[in-house]
């Protein structure tokens, strides 16, 4: 059933009247409209056209994503989004969805996409008298005693009527007699009907009593309902059981366990014997109501719980409990026991994601809207307030939108897809009952890419080392560069930098693969005329705008054992180094006769050169110094060794494939005194060669050990700067002549090219006299070993990791 016209139109120019309220004074995306249906209306009816109401076109909702959100699992309620009317979806009986004494209403929720909107609707369910009232039994039989005094009450069951307001019951009506009066008790805004005697009972004069009692609503025109009383007049027993309490009130909480105690009543008969034995039982009025939920112990009157009791089905309990004693004509009394059910937080909210936006880019602005979030709780009072959060550390927030218990998805800081190209977003509501229900909904959110990250490379710089004597057209080194992108904006190509500027160009003998970064070099280097190169390499992706970045690529080429040692002493003339030596007869043992001096292009190892002797007249009179070419015999010199020798000195390097030279020394033994002349001359001239030479290569050391000692600090200091190894190797290497070796007993630093002075370290078994020069202009030192232990400390300090 429905509105007459005229009812509707009243209705509509309500709507009319409360849209355009909305319109004036919220200028938001968010309008509440409210219609009301009579319940029991035919499926299809229509209430009204909410697209209309809203002052929409239903042409302005073609392309535009339209939801309705019921809030309940039955549809009985619908939106025809062709023609945007609201209509009766399933028949609305008033009487199951709300309680008889609260204004009933159905919301359902409207959402547009392109732009945003939300839209609410109530719709009031109006009651009709659809409900007569019914007792639960047509017929009631009283035992009452003949002794009864007068104004005793009999509490009668009561009926129920399921339509509300002034449809629902309003009085009751007793069929006329002389011994009864009836009564209406008012409880909990349930009229209960009371049989109350007003007039002595005498079973001798009439033994029973038929009553007709009814029950009326007040509708127009009012209905009714009847329940036949029977009154039967007893004997004897003369005294009913009376409760301590007429009513009784308790507070239960919702989900108590089975078994749990509620009350006990209790009644007091001031008969003896079995007249005052009584029993408790429930009124056959509320048996069948509440015997699934509640127990009575019919002999102490403990009520317990006996089933699942839940607040959000029924909040309120009335329980008639009556007394009966044993007497042969039984008498009783009753009382009322009320139960208030007490609500404990056990619905957990419900979330509901209205809209989502699933992907967006990196680059979008805060405050960016992704997603509609709903939430609701089927609890009542506190434990209904609700929480929404997200986990800690996410560049989303839930903001409160204008209505209640919904919320917006935003983004609230700059997204980096690099960092987290996926966000697994879990949306926690709460409530604020104790203890707290919480409930969870996790959203997918990709980040898309865009291009906002330079290439950078694996190193910078980066450095490399190459033997000298390359092959042409093979690869000497490879650079890489990634990019924190992805697809076109991370395909990175390689190219060099062709406008550098410096002494010896190598980028035109140089080529570079764009795809994979490695280099190749179209010409052979040579270590002796170069010791390293510098280029730039710069990466770029395919993003638009394309980004860019650039390296710098120091190449150190490394010396290979390539050139053989020079003999400086003697000299060579047309490829053969020939001296002549002239010593006394009379020397003895470990005497002096002559140094051979070379020198090596290479350096390192490939330049530590050895002394050997190759071939002699007599091998057992000369030896050669390993390491200082010294030429001294081994033994006196007898009468029968001949008076001219001839000494072959091989000189080798020290590289893997060793290369050699070889110097002739002709040796001619004089006479006792020319000798001894000769001697004293040489003696003297090479004591103070001797003490000319120490003096000059202390003054050497103290200022080598002194320059490397400053070096040392300075470098050190860098080096604690610097953050890794690399970085400080990277500084050290930036210049041509800072290049250090150690291995075994060498240290080579410093002095990196062959013309430049060299430090060479010799271990304990060179006797400490026999330091000399060994190269040529002295480019070669050689040291004892009280020097190997300064330049060992100084070694330790500059190569300090």
């Amino acid at each position: 059933m429905v509105y007459s016209e005229h009812g509707k139109n009243l209705v509509y120019n309500r709507v009319v009247l409360l849209f355009a309220f909305i319109m004036c004074f919220w200028e938001t995306a968010f309008a509440h409209l409210r219609y009301t249906v009579l319940e029991e209306s035919k499926s299809g009816t229509i209430i009204g056209n909410i697209i209309k109401d809203l002052g929409l076109d239903i042409k302005q909702l073609e392309g535009r994503s339209v939801r309705v959100i019921s809030g309940s699992k039955q549809q009985l309620l619908q939106v025809n989004l062709k023609t945007g009317d609201l209509y009766v979806n399933e028949m609305i009986d008033r009487e199951v969805l709300c309680d008889r004494d609260q204004r009933c209403f159905i919301s359902i929720k409207m959402f547009m996409e392109n732009p945003m909107e939300i839209h609410q609707a109530e719709i009031e369910i109006l009651d009709i008298n659809d409900n007569s009232p019914a007792f639960e039994n047509k017929k009631k039989r009283l035992e009452i005693s003949e002794l009864t005094q007068t104004g005793a009450r009999f509490p009668l069951e009561g009926a129920a009527d399921s339509d509300s307001g002034i449809n629902s019951l309003k009085f009751y009506q007793l069929s006329q007699n002389d011994h009864f009066v009836l009564e209406v008790k008012d409880i909990q805004k349930n009229k209960i009907p009371v049989l109350v005697l007003q007039k002595a009972l005498d079973r001798e004069v009439k033994g029973n009593f038929d009553f007709l009692l009814t029950a009326f609503d007040g509708g127009n025109p009012p209905k009714s309902g009847d329940m036949n009383i029977t009154v039967i007049v007893s004997d004897v027993n003369d005294n009913a059981p009376v409760f301590a309490e007429e009513i009784y009130h308790v507070t239960l909480e919702e989900n108590v366990p089975l078994g749990t105690f509620i009350l006990k009543v209790n009644a007091i008969d001031l008969d003896e014997g079995i007249n005052g034995a009584i029993v408790y039982s429930f009124e056959d009025s509320t048996k069948n109501k509440i015997s699934g939920l509640f127990q009575l112990d019919s002999y102490t009157g403990e009520i317990i719980a006996n089933g699942l009791i839940d607040f959000e089905e029924r909040k309120f309990y009335e329980i008639e409990v009556k007394a009966t004693d044993k007497g042969h004509v039984p008498m009783s009394s009753h009382c009322t026991v009320l139960i208030k059910i007490k609500d404990i937080n056990d619905n957990a909210p419900l979330i509901e994601v209205a809209s989502l936006t699933s992907s967006i880019f990196e680059d979008v602005k805060p405050g960016t809207v992704v997603g509609l979030i709903s939430i609701s709780d089927l609890d009542s009072g506190v434990n209904s307030k609700i929480t929404c959060s997200l986990p800690d550390k996410l560049p989303f927030q839930l903001k409160p939108a204008l209505q209640e218990n919904l919320y917006s998805l935003i983004t609230s800081s700059r997204l980096d897809r690099e960092s987290v190209s996926q966000y697994n977003i879990t949306i926690t509501s709460r409530d604020f009952g104790l203890p707290s229900l919480s409930s969870h909904e996790t959203i997918l959110i990709n980040v898309l890419d865009v291009n906002d990250n330079n290439p950078k490379f694996l190193k910078d710089p980066y450095i490399f080392f190459i033997l000298e004597n390359s092959t042409p057209g093979v690869s000497i080194c490879a650079v890489s560069a990634v990019d924190a992108d992805a697809k076109e904006n991370a395909l990175i190509s390689y190219y060099l930098k062709e406008t550098e500027v410096v002494e010896k160009p190598v980028v035109p003998f140089l080529s570079i693969n764009s795809e994979n970064g490695q280099v190749f070099s179209f010409t052979t280097f040579d270590f002796e005329e170069m010791k390293s190169f510098t280029f730039t390499v710069i990466a770029k992706d395919s993003g638009v705008p394309s980004l860019s970045s650039s390296v710098t690529v120091r190449v150190f080429i490394l010396d290979q054992n390539d050139n053989p040692p020079v003999i400086v002493f003697p000299f060579t003339t047309n490829g053969t180094s020939v001296v002549e030596e002239t010593i006394p007869r009379n020397v003895k043992a470990g005497y002096f006769v002559t140094r051979i001096r070379a020198y090596d292009a290479d350096v390192g190892y490939n330049a530590w050169l050895t002394f050997s002797l190759d071939d002699a007249t007599d091998s057992s009179l000369f030896s050669v110094g390993r390491y200082t070419g010294e030429i001294r015999t081994i033994r006196a010199i007898s009468e029968s060794d001949v008076a001219v020798l001839k000494i072959v000195v091989l000189v080798k390097d020290s590289g893997s494939v060793s290369l050699s030279a070889s110097a002739t020394v002709i040796v001619t033994t004089a006479e006792n005194m020319e000798a001894n002349a000769f001697s004293e001359i040489k003696s003297s001239r090479t004591r103070e060669e001797k003490e000319n030479n120490v003096t000059f290569y202390l003054i050497i050391i103290l200022s080598s050990v002194s320059s490397l000692f400053l070096i040392s600090i300075i470098i050190l200091i860098a080096f604690r700067c610097q953050k890794t190894n690399q970085d400080f190797l990277t500084k050290y290497y930036l210049d041509d002549t800072n290049y250090a070796e150690v291995s075994g007993s060498l240290f080579h630093s410093h002095h990196y090219q062959t013309a430049e002075n060299r430090l060479i370290l010799v271990g304990p078994e060179v006797n400490r006299d026999s330091v000399m020069d060994v190269g040529s202009n002295g480019n070669t030192l050689i040291i004892p070993d009280n020097g190997i232990k300064i330049a060992q400390m100084v070694s330790d300090i500059f190569f300090l990791k």
